[in-house]
This record gives C-alpha cells, sequence and structure tokens, in this order.
C-alpha cells in the first residue's frame, strides 16, 4: 500500500510543479504584454495560445478591465496558489 501511496505523492508533485510553471507563464505573458511585443513571434503565440483560454473562462465571470488595466492574470494567479496550497496539504497528509 506505502508503493501505491509514493506514486500518488509523486504525481501529485508533478501537477504542483506544472501549476507552478504555469503561473510562470501567465507572469511572462502579463509582463509581456506591457511592451506590446511582435504578434507574429512563435514564442509570443505560443504564450497567448496556452493563456488565452484560462483568460476567457475568468473574463466570462469577472470584469477584469479596470481603467486599461486587465487583472486577469492576477486573478488567475491567486486562484493557481490556492489550487498549489490544497494540493500540497492533500499530498503531506497522506
Amino acid at each position: 500500500m506505502s508503493m501505491l501511496m509514493e506514486i500518488i505523492q509523486g504525481l501529485g508533485s508533478i501537477i504542483v510543479s506544472l501549476v507552478n510553471i504555469y503561473v510562470w507563464v501567465i507572469i511572462v505573458t502579463a509582463l509581456l504584454s506591457f511592451v506590446n511585443p511582435d504578434p507574429y513571434n512563435p514564442v509570443v503565440q505560443f504564450l497567448h495560445r496556452v493563456t488565452q483560454p484560462a483568460y476567457r473562462l475568468v473574463r466570462r465571470f469577472i470584469r477584469t478591465d479596470f481603467n486599461g488595466l486587465d487583472l486577469a492574470p492576477l486573478v488567475i494567479i491567486i486562484a493557481l496558489q490556492i489550487v498549489i496550497v490544497l494540493l500540497s496539504a492533500l499530498l503531506h497528509s497522506l
């Protein structure tokens, strides 16, 4: 039974790491929005493709545009940090 718990904890830590990486992708995309990068750059296109679904989901339920400042990345980062804390607590309790 302990081997199964170790596998679950390993998979959970991989999921927590992937969520952390996505938080950094959100941060980089938010910072790039201030400099107005080349939209034809493949890295910029990849970042927008990865983050736009989350932005659309948040914008559907919450008004995030305040005086020209989009707060959707902040809402997403806070939600993802809550997910990380909950998953970490769940994994440590096993």
